[in-house]
């Protein structure tokens, strides 16, 4: 492989002109102390941090990037670390999903803005993995990715718990009267005992593994926890990879092929993880012209058992996870489906980076032989209900529900559903199936996590515990329960779960990947030219642009006019 010579970097457009702009950039640059001879051929890697006191998930960034810039000073090159828009799950409204697209376009315009010519991406809380990696995709430089890593296990009086998880039971229990409020308080504190992102595989530790089982991250980046000084060890190994990526062109196009998205498919299978990487994965592989599409999750997920015994599926949590070796393990017990030759990110092939992996506890990550559960992929529904498809994870299912017949009972909105789940004169029972509307890209608009909507208050109190769930929403990777989800077209722009009225009968079949309203297709049609839309409608600003160029679930939900990429050209002069 013939490396980059110093003249041809991207950075030297800026810096190395021997000119008035020359002596502008250089100039300004030196006003922070900056040394001559950092200009001078040195690749200048951009570090893309998503740190904010509004993201609790990423506040340790700032000491990361610390140690990001010390390898990149010890490769050889010259760290700059810029800001991106942050996404905090927990705080952010009305979704930050709503707001994934538009920080892949800060993304996007900062790094092919500025005179980079290689990036560390930053990233942990659940859309910045995603968001920042379709931005760097469509500029396409050298580009790796450092995640921000776990939380410690939760503890709370004799109990293990997981983030979100815990608190989606205990609020159930709080709902059913088996908890006080006391009670609840006290466990706040015992489940977000450290810094970094949600300890169970929801989306955030899913995000990880698919960085790794991608090869955009090194090895074993996935699981080590937030406060574990690996982890910064990690970060400084990257620094100096990244200067390394930008001497050998190794850029993200050359990693993120579709072999390496069948790899990542593969992976989320095994470990039973989160439905939101469904709509991320297919975004960033259009994002490089790759092909991906729900037939391809369902192709390689159908006959994949889960492997990881980590909530919200199992006993574990991610430390747990990282302790018995983590992803590695994982892909070396799947490697005969694996494409071994994908590159990754470290110049090695996937192959090459699994050898002599070892497993420390066989009963947190279990063999393929004995799995811990025999489905772990994403299933594809589809039917007159979802004519473009939805999704379902069997891991988080009730077995008895996975074949169901049952009596909608319909809300069309997120308010009237809260407030009926709660009324115990509500007419349910335990066998109806709850029909969620308007809750897809454009219906809420953002299609937040509403998906795994609250089993209805007087059922709690007999003891019922999941349902089977329907909507053109998602679900937080740390939910669980037969949730049928991303139902498409969605309700909004006039789907077919928008016509669903309270009393008609719905039968699912996950192993036939079925899902049909049991409602000929004239009465279908004399609703549909009834139906009005409900879409909320915004006369400016970004949430104008979002409605008018979100695509459908089943293809991502990015923005029509991102897919593709515009490339890394050097912008003209700005002076």
């Amino acid at each position: 492989m013939a490396e980059v010579k110093d003249e041809d970097l991207r950075s030297q457009h800026w810096f190395g002109k021997r000119s008035s702009m020359g002596f502008g950039v250089r100039s300004w640059m030196k006003n922070q102390g900056r040394p001559g001879d950092m200009f001078e051929g040195k690749p200048v890697i951009g570090i893309c941090n998503t740190w904010s006191e509004l993201t609790p998930c990423n506040g340790h960034f700032r000491r990361i990037a610390e140690y990001v810039k010390q390898g990149v000073y010890e490769a050889g090159g010259f760290p700059l670390e810029f800001p991106v828009m942050s996404l905090g799950e927990t705080l952010m409204r009305p979704t930050t999903m709503f707001y994934r697209n538009l920080v892949s376009m800060d993304v996007e315009e900062s790094i092919r803005a500025n005179p980079l010519d290689g990036v560390v991406l930053l990233a942990g809380c659940d859309k910045t993995t995603p968001s920042l990696l379709m931005g760097a995709a469509s500029v396409d430089l050298p580009t790796l990715t450092v995640s921000g890593g776990p939380m410690l296990n939760g503890h709370f009086r004799d109990m293990t718990i997981g983030s979100g998880t815990h608190a989606i039971k205990f609020g159930e229990m709080m709902r059913a009267g088996e908890m006080e409020m006391e009670d609840l308080v006290e466990a706040e504190s015992c489940m977000s005992r450290s810094q970094g992102h949600c300890m169970t595989m929801g989306t955030a530790s899913t995000m990880a593994c698919m960085v790794e089982a991608l090869g955009a991250g090194l090895p074993t980046n996935a699981a080590i926890p937030a406060v574990d000084s690996r982890r910064y060890a990690l970060a400084q190994e990257a620094g100096r990879r990244a200067v390394a990526m930008v001497r050998e062109d190794l850029r993200l196009s050359k990693v993120l092929t579709k072999d390496a998205f069948e790899n990542a498919i593969l992976a989320n299978g095994a470990i039973s993880g989160s439905t939101n990487a469904v709509i991320h994965l297919i975004a960033l592989a259009r994002r490089l012209g790759v092909e991906l599409d729900l037939n391809d999750w369902d192709r390689l997920g159908k006959d994949l058992p889960c492997l990881v015994n980590i909530m919200p599926a199992g006993d574990y949590l991610m430390e747990d996870f990282y302790y018995a070796g983590g992803l590695p393990v994982v892909l070396d017990r799947i490697r005969d489906r694996l494409n071994l030759d994908a590159l990754t990110v470290n110049g090695k092939t996937m192959g090459e980076n699994l050898t002599d992996v070892k497993c420390w506890n066989d009963d947190v990550i279990r063999t393929p032989d004995a799995p811990f559960k025999p489905s772990g992929g994403i299933a594809v529904l589809r039917g007159n209900l979802a004519p473009n498809g939805a999704v379902v994870k069997p891991a988080a299912a009730s077995p008895e529900l996975m074949k169901h017949r049952g009596r909608a009972i319909v809300f069309e909105n997120t308010d009237i559903m809260r407030q009926q789940v709660n009324d115990e004169s509500f007419d349910v029972n335990a066998d109806d199936i709850l029909v969620l509307q308007n809750s897809g890209p454009c219906g809420y608009p953002g299609m937040p996590e509403v998906g795994n909507l609250p089993i209805p208050k007087k059922l709690l109190k007999q003891g019922i515990r999941d349902m089977v769930r329907i909507s053109d929403a998602r679900m937080s990777g740390t939910a669980f329960g037969t949730v049928v989800l991303h139902a498409a077209p969605e309700s909004a722009v006039g789907g077919p779960l928008g016509l669903v009225q309270t009393g008609d009968m719905i039968e699912l079949d996950v192993e036939g990947r079925r899902l049909h309203l049991d409602v000929s297709d004239e009465e279908l049609e004399r609703r549909r030219s009834e139906w009005t839309p409900t879409t909320p409608r915004y006369d400016r600003g970004y949430a104008r642009l979002y409605l008018e160029h979100v695509n459908q679930a089943d293809c991502g939900a990015d923005f029509d006019f991102l897919e593709g990429n515009s490339g890394s050209a050097v912008p003209r002069p700005n002076h």
